[in-house]
């Protein structure tokens, strides 16, 4: 799969790309099911909502679990990262973030590299986010809302919270925007939030200014995020690396399957 030319201007001036229905509705009931067999693994890779049960992030799916694997490799998914950054891309971060019916958190607005930069020391904004709709998103699940545009003003702060819980995880309330810079920059790009079916992937910069509300309704909404990074701009911690659930170490440049992900699966278990 290739992007045409109207897609490229379309993410580096708005920067994100929705390409809605790009899975089919058994792909994702096969990786809903790999989330639930995931999510049961004990380790620090599972984040809970304010240390319950409620899962509220798992983190390196695709070291684990196969569909997820092929996912990240998938024809559909990884040339369009590529034809956005670069050939040569691995996955840097994968996450699953889940917001439960009836309370899911909401995420704090910032933008993604300010994390990345201060945590690991990653030198440039030379990634590419793909966010896979597990559910149906609407304007009631908690959807992720955009400041379209804002990406291209750079960094909007510089540091994080004195308060940071954690020095080897920065939740974005470590790295939001205050309530002033939020509505300069809403004057001045309004807001936007994809919605759309399950099996719907958005393209979304490092940059972009984002953030999204709790979840009030009885609907889930699992949002699958996979970060790619160009290999010529690996971390440079000034202290212990963040562990390999968190920032991962295969480095090795990704080539595109032969075929989606789900017939690879297909053809390997016959």
């Amino acid at each position: 799969m290739r992007l045409t030319q109207q897609q490229v201007d379309q993410y580096h001036d708005h920067g994100f790309l929705m390409l809605e229905s790009l899975l089919d509705q058994q792909e994702v009931e096969t990786l809903r099911e790999a989330l639930e067999r995931d999510a049961k693994i004990p380790g620090p890779q599972v984040v809970t909502e304010g240390g319950g049960p409620e899962v509220r992030a798992v983190y390196s799916s695709h070291q684990r679990q196969p569909e997820y694997a092929g996912l990240i490799r998938d024809p559909r998914v990884l040339p369009p990262v590529q034809h956005l950054l670069t050939d040569d891309v691995y996955v840097y971060q994968f996450k699953i973030n889940t917001k439960p019916a009836f309370g899911g958190g909401k995420w704090a607005w910032h933008q993604d590299y300010l994390a990345w930069r201060l945590a690991d020391g990653l030198p440039s904004p030379c990634q590419v986010n793909i966010g896979v709709f597990l559910d149906d998103v609407t304007e009631f699940n908690g959807p992720v809302i955009f400041l379209p545009g804002s990406h291209r003003g750079g960094l909007v702060r510089e540091g994080r919270s004195a308060t940071a819980r954690s020095e080897q995880h920065l939740d974005p309330d470590d790295i939001s925007l205050t309530p002033q810079q939020l509505a300069e920059l809403v004057d001045r790009h309004g807001m936007t939030s994809p919605k759309g079916p399950a099996g719907s992937v958005v393209l979304f910069s490092p940059q972009i200014v984002h953030g999204s509300a709790p979840n009030m309704s009885p609907f889930a909404r699992r949002l699958l995020i996979a970060t790619y990074n160009d290999t010529a701009n690996l971390p440079r911690p000034k202290g212990t690396p963040r562990p390999d659930y968190v920032v991962c170490r295969d480095t090795e440049p990704l080539r595109p399957l032969e075929a989606p992900f789900s017939e690879v699966l297909r053809t390997v278990m016959a």
